[in-house]
């Protein structure tokens, strides 16, 4: 979409007409979004995403921890094996219990695998956080750039 104008109160913006400044802001989030989107970065960032969900069921954990495991930490385990480090270093696991869905853990290890498995997802969520913040900030900046003076801008 790449004309714009603002007619009457309204705007026009790459064939649609008459659209109100929430409406203008809306399609505008939606070209942003077209045009940020075009590389393998966010298809690799969700893979990432996904690989570290819990999906995989495991038997002989300890009472209390988390059930299942990951794609990522099996895979880590299986090519890392062994390694440790000399010092402790923090991850994150997802570990929802039925009064906080959105429970986050932070345990600390000295495997290198268990490091790599449960860094893999964050990274990706990272990435992906990142892609909102650009996209919003772009889709603002144009936003503004086309919004008249008299209250439709947002800043």
């Amino acid at each position: 979409m790449d004309t714009t104008e603002q007619l009457g109160g309204t705007y026009f913006y790459g064939g649609l007409a008459n659209l109100s400044a929430g409406e203008l802001f809306f399609w505008i989030m939606i070209d942003v979004t077209a045009e940020h989107f075009t590389g393998a970065k966010d298809v690799i960032a969700a893979a990432a995403v996904y690989s570290g969900a819990n999906q995989v069921s495991v038997t002989g954990k300890f009472k209390g921890a988390t059930k299942g495991t990951s794609y990522a930490s099996q895979y880590s385990r299986k090519m890392l094996k062994n390694i440790m480090l000399p010092f402790k270093l923090p991850t994150w696991i997802h570990s929802p219990t039925p009064q906080n869905p959105f429970r986050i853990k932070k345990i600390m290890t000295m495997r290198l695998a268990t490091f790599t498995g449960r860094t893999i997802p964050v990274i990706g969520w990272l990435v992906l956080a990142t892609d909102v913040a650009q996209i919003a900030y772009e889709a603002t900046v144009r936003y503004n750039r086309i919004a008249n003076q008299e209250g439709d801008k947002l800043w």
